[in-house]
């Protein structure tokens, strides 16, 4: 994930610092951001089911659902460490383009 300068930040760190009025805004977020999520991921299966019919019957992925289901799952990572209260920093609603790398040692 990048922030407005264009470097890297981690996504899961540790925050000693907590608001309780943000604990309360997020369980409103909560509910917002599940029901993104649900129908995100309902349309996401649907590309999965059809992207599994075109390798099937093509040989080949198709692009577009390949990129529908990666904007998925980076968003799901992306909200993660707000559901999870391991900060207080609120990502957007809505999914926004984030780009997610393995870091390998």
């Amino acid at each position: 994930m990048s922030d407005d300068t264009g470097t890297k930040t981690q996504l899961f760190v540790y925050e000693q610092e907590a608001s309780r009025m943000e604990l309360l805004i997020r369980i409103l977020y909560w509910i917002l951001i599940g029901i993104v999520l649900w129908v995100y991921g309902m349309i996401a299966f649907i590309c999965l089911f059809v992207q599994w019919f075109h390798v099937l019957i093509l040989g080949s992925r198709n692009e577009w659902l390949s990129n529908f289901a990666k904007g998925y799952l980076e968003y799901l990572v992306n909200v993660m460490g707000y559901t999870y209260i391991m900060t207080d920093k609120r990502p957007d609603i809505f999914p926004v383009a984030v780009k997610i790398f393995e870091e390998k040692s």
